[in-house]
């Protein structure tokens, strides 16, 4: 049976407690020049002024910024929305920044980009969520899934703060549940802009957990 190769166009990543460490883990993956955005979105402390960009700036030679309002999304850049604001992305795959109010006592709120980013990108889209202690992005990952998406949670073994992937495998949308090194290899290899959408599709059998 012919495997089927599926194209994926933005990878939209959440999380919280514990997840800069992971996600400092995952860039490392990255080829120098991978083709998709990435759009990752942390509850950022509030009077934070770029540290977390200036952080991954000095250990990384991609290209990574913050979200600018009406900015267009661009491939091979990876993206952070700028302290208290919620991130969106509109129909135009430009990016929105907004001031309401907080949602799952966040702003920036993974649910809130999930499910923008799921209704323009549909399915070619894939959402990962990664440690963290809230359950913000579980509504996400379901509308990413809805959408026809590729959903993506870190194994809560592998976590300090097992909540946030807990929260989105309860909704039963997940399409995988990985630890790093597997999250690692799946975004090296989607990063690119194509992937074998299989159950074997980083070059080996991913166990189902749930």
């Amino acid at each position: 049976m012919p495997m089927e190769i599926k194209i994926y166009k933005a990878i939209a990543i959440g999380g919280s407690a514990g997840s800069l460490g992971v996600l400092e883990r995952l860039f490392a993956y990255l080829p120098e020049r991978f083709q998709v955005p990435i759009i990752v979105v942390c509850h950022l402390h509030p009077q934070d002024d770029g540290g977390v960009v200036d952080f991954f700036n000095k250990r990384f030679r991609h290209r990574i910024k913050e979200a600018v309002d009406k900015e267009p999304v661009q491939r091979g850049t990876i993206y952070f929305p700028p302290a208290g604001y919620h991130l969106l992305v509109e129909s135009q795959r430009t990016f929105a920044l907004s001031v309401d109010p907080k949602v799952n006592h966040s702003r920036p709120s993974i649910d809130v980009f999930f499910e923008s980013a799921a209704v323009v990108w549909t399915d070619t889209l894939t959402g990962i969520i990664l440690t963290g202690a809230s359950s913000d992005g579980a509504e996400g990952i379901r509308a990413i899934k809805t959408h026809g998406g590729l959903t993506i949670a870190q194994d809560p073994e592998t976590t300090v703060f097992p909540v946030m992937p807990q929260a989105a495998i309860d909704t039963g949308n997940v399409d995988r549940i990985l630890c790093i090194e597997e999250m690692g290899l799946f975004l090296r290899k989607i990063s690119m802009g194509s992937c074998v959408h299989t159950v074997d599709c980083v070059g080996y059998k991913m166990e189902e957990r749930y």
